[in-house]
């Protein structure tokens, strides 16, 4: 089986989306003494990966995601390194990050150790202890949608599993130093620290997850986090506060009027100024949380549907029908999503052409100019921004003169039973044990066959004569 270019497509896809990053907003990085490395490590991973890839190429299945991201990470890594500073946005590990998990502490949208004071209407959606401290106080005016938990099992358990939480955070290793300042960044899903171990936010700082709702940021701080007022936390290509973990060495400070995204997971305190917005939580361990007429909305984890696909190809050809030629492309998906876009079919390693999927999930493409032969066909769809890609089995596809399906023309056999000829008197009989005694047969425009029979009935002794048999009108002939 020779084998099919997609290493070639994917290679395609991943230029397209390195072009989508150098367009998007662009934020100057620093690499550090570490950045040779780094990239030698996932020049190394992106080797494996394609090499892993291409012994694959004459099975065309499903292209994992994370293996074009690796390529991508690789390749802006290694432009890192030689050049020292580039003008795209941060790329981090090929090798996605996993969550934080939380334990029970992911019921709490806010959780302190020794006190949660509030002033003002603020709104906490979600769970609010405090643990094993035991004090609440301005609730009301604030409102908790949820349960509040002071020093119960319930909050201790919480600030357990909050524990575990924070030392797994802190302990994961980098994926890359990055300056303190993150304002009029964009940063892609992994691991970072700051040489100064404090991370500030003036401006907008953009999460850009790249089409993976799944993708997971980790920032680790020494000491602490600051948010300018009214700063912002952006989340795009698919990121969910879920997926973010701010792990604070002392204390989080978030500016009056800003707009915060993600977990914060402080060793000791989480102030909240006036008017701040929380798609997350606030949770800290040994000290207090202090809130000023704020929103705090614990970020639940959309649930992600299958993103796998599947292809399969047929032709007129392959069905027995004669004339033009008509590839028809299915795709479908082992989720709700349906898919869209187009399907790019293939002859040989060349591409014939486009076709756009119709809301049966099937793309339609007419082949005019293939030479007379057997054609290696595959049909590859080059997957969205929820499903990934897919090319069908290869279809082996004969094709006639002047580029049409060849017709199957049934073979005359030495004896004709059961078949109707026509005598002489333009009257049809059936008859068993007709002996050929020669003939020939041919095709006619209308995609019938003529037999013409140069023989006697042995019982009648009758001259026969040609009879016309439309082809695939289910005679048999023994």
């Amino acid at each position: 089986m020779a084998p099919f270019p997609l290493y070639t497509e994917i290679i395609s896809i991943a230029k397209h989306s390195a072009c989508r990053i150098k367009k998007s907003t662009p934020s100057i990085s620093r690499v550090g003494n570490h950045g040779a490395s780094s990239a030698m490590r996932l020049n190394r991973t992106m080797q494996k990966e394609k090499d892993v890839f291409m012994m694959n190429t004459g099975h065309p299945s499903a292209v994992p995601r994370h293996v074009i991201r690796s390529w991508i990470a690789g390749a802006l890594t290694a432009l890192v390194a030689m050049g020292g500073i580039i003008a795209t946005p941060h790329a981090a590990s090929a090798v996605a990050p996993a969550p934080v998990p939380l334990g029970t502490a992911a019921n709490f949208a806010v959780l302190a150790g020794t006190t949660v004071t509030n002033t003002g209407a603020t709104v906490v959606t979600g769970d609010l202890g405090v643990s094993p401290g035991s004090a609440v106080t301005g609730f009301p005016p604030g409102v908790v949608v949820g349960t509040t938990h002071q020093a119960d099992a319930a909050a201790a358990q919480a600030q357990l599993d909050l524990t575990a939480a924070y030392t797994d955070a802190a302990g994961r290793t980098p994926d890359a130093t990055i300056p303190t300042e993150l304002g009029g960044t964009t940063l892609t899903p992994g691991v970072y620290n700051s040489a100064s171990g404090t991370f500030e936010i003036t401006g907008n700082l953009t999460l850009d997850a790249q089409g993976d709702p799944n993708a997971v940021f980790i920032f680790q701080m020494a000491s602490t986090l600051v948010t300018a007022s009214a700063s912002t936390v952006t989340l795009i290509g698919g990121a969910q506060a879920c997926n973010v973990f701010w792990q604070v060495g002392s204390s989080a400070t978030l500016g009056t009027g800003s707009s915060f995204a993600g977990n914060i997971l402080a060793l000791t305190s989480i102030t909240v100024t006036t008017g701040v917005t929380v798609n997350g939580r606030t949770l800290a361990r040994n000290g207090a949380v202090t809130l000023d007429t704020d929103r705090i909305t614990r970020s639940v984890c959309q649930v992600v549907p299958p993103r796998t696909t599947s292809t399969a190809l047929t032709s007129t050809c392959v069905l027995g029908r004669p004339g033009s030629i008509t590839l028809t492309a299915t795709v479908t998906s082992s989720g709700p999503t349906p898919p869209t876009g187009t399907v790019e079919f293939f002859s040989d390693g060349v591409s014939l052409g486009t076709a756009p999927l119709d809301a049966t999930g099937r793309a339609r493409l007419v082949v005019t100019d293939l030479p007379e032969g057997t054609h290696r066909i595959v049909a590859a769809y080059p997957g969205s921004a929820l499903l990934d890609p897919s090319a069908s089995p290869v279809l082996l596809l004969r094709v006639g003169p002047d580029g049409l399906c060849p017709v199957k023309i049934p073979r005359i056999p030495e004896k004709i039973r059961g078949v109707i000829l026509q005598n002489r008197d333009d009257q049809q009989e059936r008859h068993s044990g007709f002996q050929k005694r020669g003939g020939s047969i041919k095709n006619d425009q209308n995609s019938q066959v003529v037999i013409r029979a140069n023989g006697r009935d042995r019982h009648r002794n009758r001259h026969w004569r040609p009879v016309r048999h439309r082809v695939g009108s289910g005679r048999s002939y023994a």
